[in-house]
């Protein structure tokens, strides 16, 4: 009761994993095929949304404003795009590739992945099987349009 009284909630301000109830329902993970996760892109509103960070795949449906069509996050659903969340390039690292990134930007992989599986509204539904890369292939290339990223600082 004084959970309410003081914060106007029964978990005293709490909204994370713990206060969904999907939390507590087993769930059967599946395993999906990059085809396979395409269909979760939004584009059907009949279908959840799902996207994948690091092979996790995650239902994002309750954020369908900003994972559905049209949403400003929607580059990330249907799809692993791990790269794209730590390189803020949403054309080019649309991937799920991560060879070349720094040790900060595999940390921040490692915060996007908790975020989804903690958040209270989201949660893990499976994993997304990747094809291996080829180790011949070329590393995607830094992208100049970057959202939100600083400008380098170079030194004449």
């Amino acid at each position: 009761m004084a959970s309410y009284l003081i914060t106007e909630t029964w978990t005293w301000g709490y909204r994370g994993r713990w206060t969904n109830v999907k939390t507590y329902i087993p769930v059967t993970q599946q395993a999906f095929t990059e085809q396979e996760l395409l269909k979760y892109d939004g584009s059907n509103p009949n279908l959840p949304i799902y996207l994948a960070i690091d092979g996790d795949v995650f239902d994002v449906t309750l954020g369908r404003g900003w994972y559905g069509w049209g949403g400003s996050y929607n580059h990330f659903s249907g799809r692993d795009a791990a790269r794209a969340f730590v390189t803020g390039c949403f054309k080019e690292h649309l991937t799920h590739d991560l060879r070349g990134l720094s040790e900060s930007e595999m940390k921040g992989i490692d915060h996007w992945k908790k975020f989804y599986a903690n958040h209270h509204h989201y949660f893990k539904v499976g994993t997304v099987e990747h094809p291996p890369i080829d180790p011949n292939s070329p590393i995607p290339r830094p992208c100049k349009e970057a959202v939100n990223r600083k400008p380098v600082n170079h030194k004449p």
